[in-house]
């Protein structure tokens, strides 16, 4: 399992640490004051891992620069978000198919994109990353990133609860560095979520 938190941390743990569960648990990751668990995804130590944050910046990097830890260790740092202290990690995909997948993201204004994983230079963990999304006024900041094919379907639904559902590839690919289109019409208060 890859794990990554809020503040960049990444940390690769192998599923037989966990076979033996207990009913109230077991720690699986020690996460630093203020920090949370962002996501996990299931990998097979092949893999690219592409990291997203707050403000649109995105590193990719080989999970082989991940060492797999023990169940207590806290991890290594799997990108640096921007030192103003407002910016933190939003997401983690890794990439299965770099041919048939293409990177999406969706911001808090209700604008998306898709890109080609290609566009995104390998870098070592740690890096500061570069732009997966051009951040404006218009568009907000970045909420999601997912890895999708044109077989999948996209759902968004906003803080007041309305739901939009539409095929990944009425999508165009874009530029990494482009502010994308508007994928849900939103009203001044209703980000997406």
């Amino acid at each position: 399992l890859t794990m990554v938190t809020r503040n960049g941390t990444v940390k690769r743990l192998p599923v037989e640490t966990l076979k033996n569960l207990r009913n109230n648990g077991i720690r699986a990751l020690n996460l630093d004051e203020g920090d949370e668990l962002v996501s996990v995804r299931e990998t097979d130590g092949e893999q690219k891992i592409l990291i997203a944050t707050h403000d649109g910046m995105a590193v990719v990097f080989d999970e082989t620069d991940v060492r797999a830890m023990g169940r207590t260790a806290t991890g290594v740092c799997g990108m640096k978000p921007d030192d103003d202290g407002q910016d933190e990690v939003v997401g983690m995909i890794v990439v299965n198919d770099p041919k048939t997948e293409s990177v999406m993201v969706v911001s808090q204004e209700g604008y998306g994109k898709r890109s080609e994983v290609e566009d995104y230079r390998m870098t070592r963990r740690g890096a500061k990353g570069v732009k997966t999304l051009n951040i404006t006024e218009k568009t907000g900041k970045l909420v999601a990133i997912k890895n999708v094919t044109d077989d999948n379907d996209l759902m968004i639904i906003n803080q007041s609860g309305i739901v939009i559902r539409m095929a990944v590839a009425e999508v165009r690919v874009m530029g990494r560095n482009t502010q994308g289109v508007r994928l849900i019409n939103l009203t001044k208060k209703n980000d997406v979520i």
